[in-house]
């Protein structure tokens, strides 16, 4: 009778045992990008404080890793996950990284090709992105701009956009869904026109260089909440959709960048500071509207 119940015993923890790990494995581990810029970080309410040497941008950095690690936390208590985050602000060496979650990967540096989507490609389930502003031109965006100050207009496909959209359509053409995005009231108006998403706001604009801020614990608060609603409706995401071929018209601040822009095989003029190109695909125009933002300076 004592080995009956003993056999008994095993053969249930072992079907316990099984059991758990076939509901284990069945379970897919998440695979997020995060892309975070600093003009939309919550308590950041002066162009100084974006730049490196200003008044108070050790406080942003601070501002900005909180807000990274929040929703970091958050997708950890949603479940298992590997996280990329790719600093995507100014010379790309914002976050302070030995204070960033350590069960995530860092990617730091702007000289790299693909800039604030660097190392997204389609094996990711969801993208996020914190701390975005508007394009160049928004009236009364805070920051307000589009990759450099060089940048007057960019278009893709005919669709005007600002980084949010051009990232975000960089993403859809891996077929992966923007599902939550933080920023002024300003970005998030103008952002969730193109993209069906959730997003956060983190201040009211006041013009292009000062914001009403909502307190940093309150928008930790709501990145929080919204990164696991995101999460819950992962399966209902959808992905911005774009065609390719691309097609890229460029308008710069001067003339003689344009000029100089002209010397890309290919580059079509269309009057004194704007240029169109066609690309085959999303990632060929990508690199191709960082070079002509970042690397061509006149």
């Amino acid at each position: 009778m004592k080995y009956i119940y003993s056999h008994v015993v095993k053969t249930v923890l072992l079907s316990l045992a099984f059991i758990t790990s076939f509901q284990t494995f069945g379970q897919e581990k998440l695979k997020i990008f995060i892309s975070v810029d600093m003009e939309g970080i919550g308590g950041i309410g002066t162009p100084k404080m974006t730049r490196s040497g200003g008044k108070d941008y050790a406080t942003s950095r601070q501002l900005m890793t909180d807000e990274v690690n929040t929703v970091v936390s958050a997708i950890f208590e949603f479940g298992d996950a590997e996280i990329l985050v790719n600093d995507s602000h100014g010379d790309m060496q914002n976050l302070l990284h030995l204070q960033l979650d350590p069960r995530v990967t860092y990617l730091q540096s702007n000289i790299k090709p693909l800039g604030m989507v660097q190392g997204l490609d389609n094996s990711f389930d969801a993208a996020i992105f914190i701390g975005y502003h508007a394009k160049a031109g928004n009236l009364g965006g805070f920051l307000a701009h589009t990759g450099s100050g060089s940048v007057k207009g960019l278009w893709i496909n005919g669709l005007e956009v600002g980084e949010g959209e051009l990232n975000a359509l960089y993403a859809g053409a891996l077929n992966v869904p923007v599902i939550l995005a933080s920023g002024d009231d300003k970005f998030s108006e103008e952002f969730t026109k193109t993209v069906k998403t959730r997003t956060v706001i983190t201040k009211t604009s006041v013009g292009s260089s000062a914001a009403k801020l909502i307190h940093p614990d309150k928008v930790k608060e709501m990145l929080k909440v919204k990164t696991i609603e995101a999460l819950k409706d992962l399966k209902s995401a959808k992905p911005l959709s774009v065609s390719q071929p691309i097609t890229i018209r460029f308008k710069s601040s001067t003339t003689t960048r344009a000029d100089v822009v002209m010397s890309i095989p290919g580059m079509k003029r269309i009057n004194g500071t704007t240029v169109e190109y066609n690309a085959k695909n999303m990632d060929e125009a990508y690199r191709l509207i960082r070079v002509m933002y970042k690397y061509i300076s006149w």
